[in-house]
């Protein structure tokens, strides 16, 4: 099937950080999806990304699905929520119930829709024993949703190569250029559509770290990535409060042969 336009919705996994062009901006799996389907579809392909870092899901359908309807695209990713389970209460089984809609709304316009299992984070980021849960009831949810809906579902959970740290950034919570690439092998070999196998590749697992250095590595990290997102929590700031999407409007995007 050849898709003339995609929108891609929701955080900042959709939004591409960790995976900067070289100008600062972010990439992404989304801009390396749209630029492939821009081959099969040719010159009239339209991509907008209305993704933003941050954004919990009530306000990624608040913003961002009223746009999407409008550009009446063929192809819409929905990926949202994964900010919500970090949140000290947060019930994702409501989640659930509250994207279910959406993608409703979505699929009566006509759009084909692209769901995620989120890969397993929470092996490196403290509380797992809460997130753990949280998460794989999210996940759960979006198999449901895409089989009630007819959604394309991305199982980025039942991947062993994102337990490999290098798949992560070095926040440990937002994809490596690697790990973007893979995801967007993945989405295009559930649509159908040929991929650069290059874009499967996993970095060799690093070597363990001895337990002294991997601390010191763990008190870094908390120093550096933990200290100031739990500071915007406390605060009430977003990492997206000053940021808008990167592409709001559908356009042409770079095709990649």
């Amino acid at each position: 099937m050849t898709w003339k336009s995609f929108v891609a919705m929701g955080d900042s996994f959709t939004e591409g950080m960790d995976d900067a062009y070289p100008d600062g901006t972010y990439r992404g799996w989304a801009d390396l999806v749209a630029a492939r389907l821009a081959v099969e579809a040719g010159p009239d392909f339209g991509y907008a990304n209305l993704a933003v870092r941050g954004k919990l899901l009530d306000q990624v359908v608040a913003d961002q699905l009223e746009p999407a309807l409008a550009m009446r695209p063929d192809l819409v990713s929905f990926a949202a929520g994964g900010n919500d389970v970090l949140r000290r209460k947060v019930d994702p089984w409501g989640l659930v119930h509250r994207i279910d809609p959406v993608i409703g709304q979505l699929r009566a316009a006509g759009a084909d829709v692209v769901l995620f299992r989120f890969a397993d984070v929470t092996a490196v980021l403290p509380g797992q024993r809460i997130v753990g849960p949280r998460a794989a009831a999210l996940n759960d949810g979006a198999r449901e949703l895409a089989q009630r809906h007819g959604a394309y579902l991305i199982d980025l959970f039942a991947d062993d190569a994102f337990r490999n740290p290098l798949m992560w950034s070095a926040d440990r919570l937002h994809l490596s250029a690697a790990g973007h690439r893979r995801v967007a092998a993945h989405v295009l070999n559930t649509l159908g559509v040929g991929v650069d196998e290059d874009w499967m590749l996993v970095p060799p697992m690093p070597a363990p770290t001895p337990w002294l250095l991997a601390r010191g590595a763990d008190l870094r990290w908390a120093g550096q990535h933990f200290a100031p997102w739990l500071k915007r929590r406390l605060i009430g700031e977003s990492s997206g409060d000053e940021v808008t999407a990167k592409r709001p409007e559908l356009a042409p995007i770079d095709a990649i042969a």
